[in-house]
């Protein structure tokens, strides 16, 4: 009786499981870089690949530079009204005569988030950004546009150094929320045409102040 192909598959199938080899996981490396070595210093690999990704990548050579740009910025009435939870920068803003919303509900008003990061990461230029920072989970996906403050001090080569970095600050209680942005928000779940900003920020603003300019 000839079987059909249905079947010989079925068949392929159980002989399979039947007959299967042990497999071992005694010789696997899980320690080797799976990736080649970084072709350039870690902050210039940052700043390129968080670019083509899409995000807007501003140069700082210290905090004074950062206020003015900052200033600059906020002049532009398109990125107003704009809130920050992290009193560092409420300081720096107000410093800067820029007026901010105060209150956590008023978020949803912003034209523009302010926030640090915990991390950058060089190889994939992502930004890392915690919960434990301030405002919650919010500041990195509620208004149209995130502005980030970040330090050189800041660049690790990879992902698993920023989560390395992570259980070193916060030890067992680690952030209840870790996000991992790489440029805008991009979605093509919609008939398969790529939209920016449907799911968080049209628009990732980095400030990158150099910190480490004369180590």
């Amino acid at each position: 009786m000839k079987t059909t192909p249905k079947e010989q598959v079925l068949k392929s199938i159980r002989d399979a499981l039947i007959d299967r080899d042990e497999i071992t996981l005694d010789d696997v490396d899980f320690d080797s870089p799976i990736y080649p070595p970084l072709t350039d210093s870690p902050d210039i690999v940052f700043a390129r690949n968080f670019i083509e990704a899409g995000g807007k990548f501003n140069y700082c050579t210290d905090e004074d530079e950062l206020a003015v740009f900052l200033a600059r910025l906020f002049n532009e009435n398109i990125y107003l009204p704009v809130y920050t939870a992290e009193e560092k920068l409420r300081y720096l803003l107000m410093q800067q005569g820029i007026d901010i919303l105060r209150e956590e509900a008023e978020i949803f008003e912003a034209a523009s988030v302010v926030s640090t990061c915990e991390f950058l990461v060089a190889r994939t230029g992502t930004i890392v950004y915690s919960s434990a920072l301030g405002g919650g989970r919010r500041p990195a996906v509620v208004a149209p546009t995130h502005v980030v403050v970040a330090y050189a001090s800041q660049v690790v080569n990879e992902l698993r150094d920023a989560l390395a970095g992570l259980r070193t600050k916060y030890g067992e209680n680690l952030p209840s929320a870790i996000t991992f942005i790489t440029g805008p928000s991009r979605t093509a779940d919609i008939e398969k045409t790529l939209v920016k900003g449907a799911h968080g920020p049209a628009q990732v603003l980095l400030f990158f102040v150099d910190d480490l300019k004369n180590d």
